[in-house]
């Protein structure tokens, strides 16, 4: 069997307080989901800069695309799902503004509301790289293969419930 960072850093904990060696147990599963979540990120940081977007300017397209039509939300609604200060959803949709992937519109019932649409160059965009995302992270779990991937997603299912994370916003 292979070994990874983690299996080094149980190990030098066990060296160094044998005592703990029985309780180092959460540190095999939850510091490779750790390590996991930055490898991966950067894995999709390199995946959309190829594609000339940021991680940010992605989370943006795809939830206006899986929206469904007319593919628009508020400023507010995608502050309140990626967790940033409105002046980042600002800027980050100022940039996708002047790239042509969006555009901004004034609610007819409340001028004061301002909505942010996928331009039809968005929607090209967002449904070139989904199905290339779809295909790299096909890549990235060949490794297990698909019944293993499915038991594994289906324990992670289990922690995150646990945790409270139900829902994307």
């Amino acid at each position: 069997m292979s070994t990874d960072a983690v299996d080094e850093i149980v190990g030098q904990w066990t060296a160094e307080r044998p005592e703990l060696a029985d309780r180092l147990w959460p540190v095999q599963v939850l510091g490779r989901l750790q390590r996991l979540g930055a490898a991966l990120e950067k894995e999709f940081r390199a995946f959309a800069a190829e594609r000339e977007l940021e991680l940010g300017e992605v989370d943006l397209l795809t939830t206006l695309q899986r929206s469904g039509p007319p593919y628009q939300l508020t400023a507010g609604a995608f502050r309140k799902a990626a967790m940033v200060t409105s002046g980042a959803i600002t800027n980050r949709i100022d940039r996708m503004e002047a790239k042509g992937l969006v555009e901004r519109v004034r609610d007819a019932g409340d001028r004061r509301t301002v909505q942010v649409r996928l331009t039809a160059r968005g929607h090209e965009v967002t449904l070139a790289y989904v199905g290339a995302h779809l295909a790299n992270e096909a890549r990235l779990l060949e490794v297990l293969g698909e019944e293993d991937s499915e038991e594994l997603a289906g324990l992670l299912r289990r922690l995150l419930v646990s945790l409270g994370d139900t829902s994307v916003t």
